[in-house]
Order: C-alpha cells, then structure tokens, then sequence
C-alpha cells in the first residue's frame, strides 16, 4: 500500500516543471534511475500491449549527436540521463503472439484460455489499421508511459523535460532504430536543475479546476 500522501503528490506536481537547464555536475543515483526505468515498464497501455521500446541513451558522444538534431537543446547533453520513447509502427500478429504468451505464463493460464480475449484485440486493431490510425493509438499509449515516467521522477524530486523538438527520423537513425519496425516519438531529459535555469521559479501556468474539472 503506497504511503506517500495526497499533499505530498500535489507538492510534487506543483514543484516539476519542464526543465531547460540542467546540472550536468548532478547525476540520478542507480537506484533511483532503477526504480523510473520501472515506471515506464510498468506503464497502463490499452489491452496492456505495449507498443514501445524505451533507449536509455548513455554514450557522450552519441547524445552530443542528438542535441544536433534537436536544435541545439542543452537538455539532450546536460542532463544525468535521456531516454528515447520508440513506438511500434505496426501492431502486428507477431506482436500480438509474444503478448498473449506473456500473459499466459505470467497468469498462469493456457493460451487457449485467452482466445477470447485476443479476438477482442484482434477485432480492435484490424479497425484502426482499416480506419489508418494504428500508429496514431500506438503514439498515444507511448504518451501514457511518458506521463508516468515524469510523474514518477516528481515524486523521487527528480527533474524532467519532456522533448518533442526532435527530428524524429535522424533519432532513428542515430539510435539504429530506422528499417527495424520502431519510430522515435519524443525523449525525456531527466537529473536535476541548474541554480540558474530561472523558469525553476517561475509561476506555474494552469487554468482553475473550476474550469478543466467537470462533474455530472
């Protein structure tokens, strides 16, 4: 049962921001860089199939190549750490085979038990697919994983920026990612921030629950 408290969690959130300068001197403890690579593993996604690679990008030289093809952005070398978040491009059987059997052995169960269930799957993607928006609802399960990583670093009070201001196929080609099925959607920066990053202070911008939160 978690013990972290419901004013402990929205000081967290008030406190993380988009980060745009960080410490290069200060760097995520192992145990710390542990427990977020969980949270993007343990991420929610839709049938709980997964359609993502996560790159933990820990070559110098390699993260200096991708702040090229990410207009200069400091984030991308400054920051203890940079994860790539990868979509799979098409949710196949394949995919689709290796989940089921995941299932199966984690639960205990027959494959043949879950037919059923993979029908429904089945039935779901062949309709996006059909509709061209496959990659789109993958896209958007990737964000989920993004969302969780970076809630997850506010409540370890470590600093995020989540980066879209990529080129997203040099990333690919960079990473060794193009031709193999996975696309780079975005990249979080993560450590901590500098003394001098001023937006660190600056008010955080949100319209009132009155307005965002509805109840019927």
């Amino acid at each position: 049962m978690p013990t972290f408290s419901s004013s402990d969690l929205v000081s967290a959130l008030n406190w993380r921001y988009a980060t745009k300068q960080f410490d290069p001197a200060r760097k995520i403890a192992a145990d710390d860089w542990r427990a977020l690579e969980e949270a993007l593993r343990l991420a929610p996604s839709s049938f709980g199939v997964q359609p993502w690679k996560f790159v933990v990008v820990e070559t110098p030289a390699l993260r200096a190549q991708l702040r090229e093809v990410s207009w200069g952005q400091s984030q991308v070398t400054d920051a203890s750490h940079l994860v790539v978040l990868a979509v799979k491009r098409e949710v196949d059987a394949a995919h689709l085979d290796r989940y089921i059997a995941d299932t199966a052995r984690t639960r205990g169960v027959s494959v043949e038990s879950l037919a059923g269930f993979r029908k429904v799957i089945d039935g779901f993607v062949a309709a996006r697919a059909k509709a061209g928006q496959l990659e789109v609802w993958a896209a958007k399960q990737v964000y989920i994983a993004a969302g969780q990583f970076m809630a997850s670093a506010a409540v370890l009070g470590i600093d995020t920026c989540p980066l879209e201001g990529i080129d997203p196929a040099k990333y690919d080609e960079l990473l060794g990612l193009a031709g193999t099925g996975w696309a780079t959607q975005m990249a979080i920066a993560a450590g901590y921030r500098s003394e001098t990053d001023k937006y660190a202070t600056t008010p955080k911008v949100r319209f009132p629950a009155s307005e965002v939160i509805e109840r019927r």
